[in-house]
């Protein structure tokens, strides 16, 4: 491996926008995040699995981190030479022929397409909801197929279709919410070949020709001219508008680079970028993901091999709908909820207070278990209908248990990912990196640790990691550096082992774990089965 110099005093605007909030940072073109700042912004949930957001407030909430951020003066502003944006996958916006949105963003929860996806994808003979037809229709081409879940962009644009028709009969393209915010920096319209994915109407068999299929856009019945065209995450799409350029303070000759969504801007800003190097990521939903060499599909599992921000290469990936969210929901409907308290707003530290509290309960929380499928689940199960819940309280049940088991019930949920993903790439991954910002918690990286029974590294700066991978990205876009280089220019901030003494009690406790799917999931369908 070649040693990169960083000789180059060059930095990146690099947008990590997430469900919760934007996090707009500096970060050098070898990855060192100079400065950063957070907007957060609203998650508007619906009747019937709806979850919108307004596609103006991510905007606001760019303009004012990137505004702030500039004025800081933490470098010179004329050596800003790109923006790069790193943004939640699967979720959609409906655009006019200006750019202008035409209703809310459906995000990745938003399920309410699930129907329309499952008549298309439905049919004789059945496997698991598809019609045979279909699964070799789809998945040799794209890797795999619309989820049932309802919660990719095709459902999305399938709701829109026949629920909004007048909106959809307006719309001039549909795009991912990267590409969106893309269009509003440059006023250009495309989509990666990522993050175009979740629209399953692309064909990636071969890796270097990513392209639309118009078989599969027929059986859809969808609009092949709402399209957007593709590019390649390394391509530049423009230069910055000279409106945003004025109001953000930057060069007129800013670059936009095409980037990547949440998932593979994360792969690459975790360090994990070589054949079969994995890492966790846990923020509002987590995922573990691996890059490999070769296209596979496990569909029983929803995992496949789809593509990524570098050349050649495929990522292979399962997601999980809640993680640190299960932390938020404790806090804003549980531990704090305004009905119960008086004091107003949770302390600025509670996620802290929570890592100390759950530091002293003993492993297993006293064999209390959390099950977070607070939003249902996507892998390794597919399903709208699971529900989180709290099992095996007792009377002595306490509420610091309580706060550990919601820790561990994470990373017994992140483990039953982890079993059908080394199956999928047909070896053990003994050390993985992880990233997001549970990975700020020591006592949290731990529990994955012993509960995985897996080597953790605590990449440094976790919470920064999708803008860090935004900024490699465009800095390979420009030439600075390759994606050779990433391993190389990553740095640890902990690496932890798993504890021997707790594989006894985990090992017992993740059995049940799935147990308690399994003897359940018939009576999630009855009760939580939209009517």
């Amino acid at each position: 491996m070649r040693t990169v110099k960083r000789d180059e005093k060059k930095y990146i605007l690099a947008i990590d926008h997430g469900t919760s909030g934007v996090k707009t940072a500096i970060v050098s073109i070898y990855g060192e995040v100079i400065a950063f700042e957070y907007e957060k912004t609203q998650v508007y949930f619906l009747p019937n699995g709806g979850a919108e957001q307004d596609p103006d407030e991510w905007w606001n909430a760019i303009v004012k981190t990137s505004k702030r951020l500039i004025q800081k003066n933490v470098i010179p502003v004329k050596d800003i030479v790109a923006i790069s944006v790193s943004s939640t996958w699967s979720s959609t916006v409906a655009v006019d022929a200006k750019g202008h949105h035409l209703m809310n963003s459906l995000t990745w929860m938003d399920s309410r397409g699930a129907p329309y996806v499952k008549e298309v994808m439905g049919g004789f003979p059945n496997v698991f909801g598809y019609s045979l037809f279909n699964i070799l229709r789809w998945i040799p081409k794209t890797g795999g197929a619309p989820s049932l879940s309802g919660k990719d962009d095709i459902a999305h644009i399938l709701l829109i279709k026949y629920e909004y028709p007048e909106i959809y009969e307006k719309t001039y393209m549909f795009l991912g919410s990267k590409d969106y915010l893309n269009m509003r920096f440059t006023g250009k319209f495309a989509s990666s070949y990522d993050s175009i994915m979740l629209f399953w109407i692309t064909d990636i068999k071969d890796i270097n020709n990513v392209h639309y299929n118009d078989t599969l856009i027929r059986k859809l019945k969808i609009d092949r001219s709402k399209l957007p065209p593709l590019k390649a995450s390394t391509d530049v799409l423009g230069t910055i508008s000279k409106e945003t350029a004025d109001d953000f303070g930057l060069k007129p000759d800013v670059k936009v680079v095409m980037g990547s969504p949440d998932h593979q801007s994360a792969c690459v800003g975790s360090g994990a970028v070589r054949d079969f190097e994995g890492h966790i990521y846990v923020g509002t939903s987590s995922w573990i993901e691996c890059i490999v060499p070769f296209k596979k599909t496990d569909a029983l599992h929803s995992i496949a091999s789809l593509p990524t921000p570098i050349p050649g290469k495929y990522q292979c990936i399962n997601e999980q709908d809640i993680a640190g969210g299960a932390l938020l929901f404790l806090v804003d409907n549980i531990i704090y909820h305004k009905n119960l308290l008086k004091s107003g707003d949770p302390p600025p530290d509670v996620y802290k207070y929570f890592d100390k509290i759950a530091e002293q309960v003993p492993a297993g929380s006293d064999k209390l278990i959390f099950t977070p499928w607070l939003n249902g689940e996507r892998t390794p199960v597919d399903s709208n209908t699971l529900r989180a819940g709290l099992y095996n309280i007792s009377k002595t049940t306490s509420s610091d248990r309580i706060v550990r088991a919601f820790f561990e019930g994470v990373a017994y949920n992140t483990r039953w990912a982890l079993k059908y993903v080394e199956k999928f790439v047909g070896r053990k991954m003994d050390t993985i990196n992880i990233i997001g910002g549970g990975a700020k918690s020591d006592v949290w990286c731990q529990i994955f640790a012993d509960v995985t029974n897996r080597k953790i590294r605590q990449v440094k700066d976790p919470m920064q990691a999708n803008a860090r991978g935004a900024a490699f990205i465009a800095s390979v876009t420009l030439g600075y550096i390759t994606f050779d280089d990433v391993s190389e220019l990553i740095q640890y901030s902990n690496v932890f082992h798993p504890n021997p003494k707790n594989r006894k009690i985990y090992d017992e406790l993740f059995k049940e774990f799935v147990r308690i799917y399994k003897n359940n999931k018939a009576m999630y369908e009855r009760l939580n089965r939209i009517q």
